[in-house]
């Protein structure tokens, strides 16, 4: 398929009359109709479901769903699953549609197009629509967001969360964390840095600022270590893993930054904090 404008949603891909209401439509079953398996959301807020439904029952459903017939006699969603699930609420026995053919590229670009026009995917759900859609449509960021009517900027930031680990990713995808607090995990030169701030951020609560602030104390931290010690930080590891097993626990009980110098028999633990609050959170967990 050539590089079409995305921008202006569904309609630029197959012509404002594919999603129009005006179209002749017909009604089915609801209970015929069956997900796109290709759909990139994978929660669906079931206070905004509730608005929607309400909506349908004091006005019905005002865009019929685009779906594609399937030779059982069912139908698969292509756009509208929305539509569908606050129907089901309702209590609708059938629905109107509009029954169309798609290749196998259409059907998942428009679950992509439709989710992203509504700009309520989580930020993970976001950047992994935005990975497909360059890789099905063989469009660079550059060009997808010319398309989608956004910075480039917003289209690279996105696509870096998906270099998060999976608990950081999960986290991000639940709203336990926010994009920003994610972008300040992707600035940590370790990756067992990601672990301590990311519960740091939900534990203390911080704020996108103040984690962007630890992030850096932790870079700042760990370079200095290396340096002083005039080795790689993870030569230690290598040769003493029984001493860094030790570190990890350390690192998850207290929630911080911690640095154990020795052997298992003799040595110091460096223990960091980054606000007076912590360094009295510490103090309780000490005494």
């Amino acid at each position: 398929m050539s590089k079409k404008a995305l921008g202006k949603g569904i309609g630029a891909l197959l012509g404002e009359d594919a999603v129009s209401a005006t179209l002749p439509s017909t009604e089915v079953a609801l209970a015929s109709l069956v997900p796109n398996p290709h759909q990139p959301r994978q929660a669906f807020s079931e206070e905004s479901l509730r608005e929607l439904a309400d909506s349908i029952r004091e006005k019905g459903i005002l865009q019929p769903i685009l779906v594609e017939a399937q030779g059982n006699g069912g139908y698969m969603i292509v756009a509208g699953e929305r539509r569908v699930r606050a129907a089901r609420l309702v209590g609708l026995q059938k629905i109107p549609v509009v029954v169309r053919e798609f290749t196998a590229q259409e059907k998942l670009e428009i679950a992509l197009i439709e989710n992203i026009q509504r700009e309520d995917l989580s930020p993970i759900e976001a950047a992994q629509a935005y990975k497909r859609l360059m890789e099905l449509a063989n469009l660079n960021q550059e060009e997808l967001a010319q398309r989608l009517g956004k910075e480039r900027s917003t289209v690279a930031n996105t696509v870096r969360l998906l270099k998060l680990p999976a608990e950081a990713q999960a986290a991000v995808g639940a709203g336990a964390i926010s994009a920003g607090h994610a972008r300040a995990l992707l600035t940590l030169v370790n990756p067992s840095d990601v672990a301590v701030l990311l519960k740091r951020i939900q534990d203390d609560d911080l704020t996108v600022r103040d984690a962007e602030a630890a992030a850096g104390a932790l870079n700042q931290g760990r370079k200095g270590a290396a340096k002083k010690s005039g080795r790689p930080r993870g030569a230690r590891s290598a040769a003493e893993p029984h001493v860094r097993e030790l570190e990890e626990r350390l690192i998850e009980k207290f929630g911080t930054k911690v640095v154990l110098k020795g052997s298992a028999r003799q040595g110091r633990i460096e223990i960091s904090y980054f606000s007076a609050e912590e360094l009295e959170r510490l103090l309780q967990l000490l005494t």
